[in-house]
C-alpha cells in the first residue's frame, strides 16, 4: 500500500504542478482581439483558436486527474488501519526518579543557628 501512496501522490504533485504551467500558458478572451489587429498570434503553432482548444482539454484532463488522485488519496488515507485509539497510546512513557526523602533535623542544631 505504500508503493500505491506514493505512486498516486507523485502523480498528483505532477498534475497539479502541470494545471498550473497549462494555466499560466493560456490567454485570456481579451487576448483575441490583439490576434485581429496582426499580433502574431494567428501564426502560432495550433493556429489562432487552435491553441485555446488544445490548452483548454490538457487543462480539463489534467483537473479530472487531478481530481481522480485527490479522490484516491483521501480513500487511502481513510481506509488504514488504526494503530490506537489515542496519541498518548503510542507515546512512550517516561519515569522521573523520586526525590530524596528529608529526615527531620535536630531541634537543638536550629537553635544553634539563630544568633542572641
Amino acid at each position: 500500500m505504500d508503493l500505491l501512496h506514493t505512486v498516486i501522490l507523485t502523480v498528483h504533485v505532477i498534475a497539479a504542478l502541470s494545471i498550473i504551467g497549462f494555466v499560466l500558458l493560456q490567454h485570456g478572451k481579451g487576448a483575441d482581439m490583439g490576434a485581429a489587429f496582426g499580433s502574431g498570434a494567428s501564426g502560432s503553432l495550433f493556429g489562432a483558436t487552435g491553441s485555446a482548444n488544445f490548452l483548454s482539454r490538457v487543462t480539463a484532463v489534467l483537473a479530472v486527474v487531478f481530481f481522480l488522485t485527490s479522490l484516491a488519496l483521501s480513500y487511502i488515507a481513510t481506509s488504514s488501519p488504526r494503530i490506537s485509539g489515542s496519541v498518548m497510546d503510542s507515546t512512550p512513557v517516561q519515569t522521573v526518579p523520586a526525590a530524596p526523602a528529608q529526615t527531620p533535623a535536630d531541634p537543638a542544631s536550629k537553635a544553634k543557628d539563630i544568633p542572641k
